[in-house]
């Protein structure tokens, strides 16, 4: 349903939402999740207007860019040249202070349209493009900054695609955690993220956003909903569902959640527990 006042990208019809979460719970306990499929059915959740063909073109843009690359350049430093000159300097992908701002920074179709994203989304294309290549490339979830990374751990090459797939020196990536986080860069930090972590962080940036700006519950909620389908995610979000339902006037179905919340850690946090119940009645009484 389109809301006049708001801007697009407007969300797709109830029987497209409810396909397109049964496809992405489907994919997300797949035995080797497909990280483009999951982050273009988000893409459809967020955008009606992004149909199957819309999602085959996208998907077939990354396998033109991955041919584009040359046969086999070389070792990490050699693979991550190829993709810095191929997506940042040729193509042009890169990000800015302003892409934050937007909710098409997280959304992968956009982000191929436009070319912009936020990092995480930029080193999606990344990694999509270097995979179907046969690079050994895998993301890096540094603290505040997604980046991507080549080769085995004594060989490890970065490069950051928000700044166009430059390469990192150690210097480099100490910088943007120290910038990030205000402690040092610790080796634990730099081991491959799973699709599905990508996937879930992609959804809290979703989030995040959303919750900045309160008239775009619709998107926190979805946002929620989709990451309440993966197969580990945490408990709280449950009660985050909760509130956001609350919010948006949906004062039944809200409770129930707040509820069942409520149940669930009683076990180990009764007073919150008991505070969660009180919230829950609260918002059953704005029905009178």
């Amino acid at each position: 349903m389109r809301h006049p006042r708001l801007p697009p990208p407007y969300p797709p019809p109830p029987e497209r939402s409810a396909e397109v979460r049964r496809r992405f719970a489907e994919e997300a306990r797949s035995e080797r999740p497909d990280l483009s499929a999951l982050c273009l059915l988000i893409g459809a959740e967020a955008d009606g207007s992004l149909d199957e063909a819309g999602i085959d073109a996208a998907q077939m843009e990354l396998d033109e860019l991955a041919g584009q690359l040359p046969y086999r350049p070389g070792g990490p430093q050699a693979w991550a040249r190829a993709l810095s000159r191929l997506l940042g300097e040729r193509y042009g992908f890169s990000g800015s202070a302003g892409d934050y701002d937007r909710l098409e920074s997280s959304l992968l179709h956009e982000v191929l349209r436009r070319r912009r994203g936020l990092p995480i989304l930029l080193s999606v294309v990344w990694l999509e493009v270097a995979r179907r290549a046969g690079a050994p490339v895998y993301g890096v979830a540094l603290p505040g900054h997604f980046v991507v990374g080549f080769g085995a751990a004594e060989e490890q090459v970065l490069a950051d695609p928000f700044d166009g797939g430059r390469v990192l020196t150690g210097t480099d990536a100490e910088l943007l955690v120290v910038g990030a986080t205000g402690a040092p860069l610790q080796p634990s930090m730099l081991v491959p993220a799973a699709p599905l972590d990508v996937v879930q962080r992609i959804l809290n940036n979703i989030r995040a956003w959303a919750a900045t700006r309160p008239e775009r519950s619709d998107v926190g909620l979805w946002a929620v909903e989709l990451a309440l389908l993966l197969p580990a995610h945490p408990a709280r979000l449950r009660y985050e569902r909760g509130q956001l339902l609350v919010q948006r006037g949906e004062f039944v179905q809200g409770a129930e959640e707040l509820d069942a919340y409520a149940h669930l850690i009683e076990v180990v946090d009764e007073p919150a527990a008991r505070r969660i119940r009180q919230q829950a009645h609260s918002a059953r009484a704005m029905l009178n």
